[in-house]
């Protein structure tokens, strides 16, 4: 699950280490929801490339969305 400002395709995500990436909530080929995350580097120097995500669900709760993650592509 992924908490998100909805209204906007480009926002910041924070992870549990204070490390954060830029995300962008796009559509595939056949028009279905895919959020692509972009590299970055955790708080201990681990390296993390861009990943491209399938979005199972999208759930809005006033001025935010909550996405549910499926696989990476």
């Amino acid at each position: 699950m992924l908490d998100a400002p909805a209204g906007t395709d480009d926002f910041l995500v924070q992870f549990g280490d204070d490390s954060e990436s830029r995300a962008r909530l796009l559509r595939d080929d056949t028009g279905r929801p895919v959020l692509r995350l972009g590299g970055y580097m955790t708080a201990g120097g681990t390296v993390v490339d861009e990943r491209v995500w399938t979005v199972r669900e999208t759930v809005r709760h006033g001025d935010r969305i909550r996405l549910r993650l499926g696989r990476s592509l």
